[in-house]
């Protein structure tokens, strides 16, 4: 980098550090205030409330760099602007173009530390967070439904759903007993979960089994459940009942006397059942669509998508996590105009509090085109994108604007 271009950096740097952790404290105070009515439960102390709130901050970090980016560079050209330092460079042959082009190299870094703490450093410390949390106050999460958590899992040639637990007494020949009926080539469950706890094991389990023209299989009930690697649960107190059908009679045939279905019931101290849901499938319910990695999004998407579900959201999602790294482009394009702009068109102070202006309607734009685009179905590349192209457009106008005036 050439000696100005390390000159302007470095005033962008300490002014964006000072206003990132400026903002963060804020986001910690209002946290750690919301945070005090659950001091005292269970063993959820003042020192666990401050730890749960400091393990958040990443987030608010993701959330805020946009933001920072574009004051800290705001005030910096505002200042050199006000004691004529870029009007030398200007003099010395510095066009909008190689500004823009200096701007563009001052942000790498910046987008290389939006992309890390968005898809490694802030999700996982949300989980912890969530973790620690739960952990002290000895609960569980459970969804918004009464009836808790329901999920769709498709076993493709599932000939045999459940395995044998081996060494539990009389349950060591369950082998075969989650097979469908008729045609084995496949098995849909339809899976309630009323808790997922904290250590990734659920409790209060029903499961609902069909073979592939969805006729009903059979109907279990488990008191808990733990995974095991690759992809098999090993369920606690199972009650199953199994539906053997009689005859190839229509089921909407009310006329008929014979019976369809025999049912037979039975309980299992455990039994081991494969599934295509993983602990990371469950943990996404443990953090909001936008606080989750681009690998984890990826991958519960693809579950939807196997299972014929809506993942609009979740698509949306991941196209934002892959796109806001570049709006600290947006912002430091933005900021460039305000170093045309003479000290006589303003203090520096309301040029930095239209930069916040600013980037606030950016993220509410940003915010307002994802849950548009999600209720109107709109691609979610164009939704995720659309935000960041129009403020870059508009950056990109200003320029033009004050250098020609």
């Amino acid at each position: 980098m050439r000696t100005y271009e390390r000159y302007i950096g470095r005033q962008v740097y300490l002014t964006f550090i000072f206003i990132l952790f400026a903002f963060s404290g804020l986001f910690f105070f209002f946290d750690l205030i919301s945070q005090l009515d659950s001091v005292g439960h269970g063993k959820y102390s003042f020192a666990y409330a401050v730890l749960t709130v400091a393990l958040q901050q990443p987030s608010h970090f993701y959330d805020i760099i946009p933001v920072a980016v574009l004051i800290s560079a705001i005030y910096v050209f505002a200042q050199m602007a006000g004691s004529s330092e870029f009007t030398i460079l200007r003099a010395a042959g510095l066009s909008p173009m190689r500004a823009l082009g200096t701007q563009m190299k001052i942000g790498v870094p910046l987008l290389l530390l939006t992309f890390a703490i968005g898809e490694y450093i802030g999700p996982y410390a949300n989980q912890l967070s969530e973790r620690v949390r739960l952990g002290a106050l000895g609960s569980s999460v459970s969804s918004d439904f009464k009836s808790g958590v329901w999920l769709k899992d498709t076993v493709p040639g599932a000939n045999g759903g459940t395995g044998g637990t081996g060494g539990t007494g009389g349950t060591g020949g369950t082998g075969g007993t989650g097979g469908t009926k008729g045609d084995q080539s496949s098995v849909t469950r339809f899976v309630n979960v009323g808790k997922l706890n904290s250590d990734s094991t659920i409790s209060q389990v029903k499961i609902y089994e069909f073979d592939s023209q969805y006729r009903l299989n059979s109907v279990r009930e488990a008191k808990s459940g733990t995974f095991v690697p690759p992809n098999q649960w090993r369920l606690q107190d199972v009650t199953e009942m199994d539906l053997k059908r009689l005859t190839n009679e229509p089921v909407a045939d009310l006329t008929s006397l014979n019976p369809l279905y025999q049912a037979t019931e039975q309980s299992k101290p455990e039994m081991l059942m494969r599934s295509e849901l993983t602990p990371r499938i469950l943990s996404v319910l443990l953090v909001s669509p936008d606080q989750m990695s681009i690998y984890t999004l990826s991958s519960y998407i693809s579950h939807l998508q196997e299972n014929s579900q809506d993942a609009q959201r979740y698509l949306t999602a991941l196209w934002r996590k892959i796109f806001y790294p570049f709006a600290v482009f947006v912002m430091l394009t933005l900021a460039l105009p305000f170093a045309y702009m003479h000290t006589r068109a303003g203090a520096i102070g309301m040029k930095v509090f239209g930069g916040i202006m600013l980037g606030m309607s950016f993220q509410l734009i940003n915010t307002l085109f994802s849950h548009i685009g999600n209720l109107n179905t709109w691609p979610a590349p164009l939704t995720a994108a659309l935000p960041s192209l129009i403020y870059l457009a508009m950056g990109i106008v200003s320029l033009k604007w004050v250098n020609r005036h």
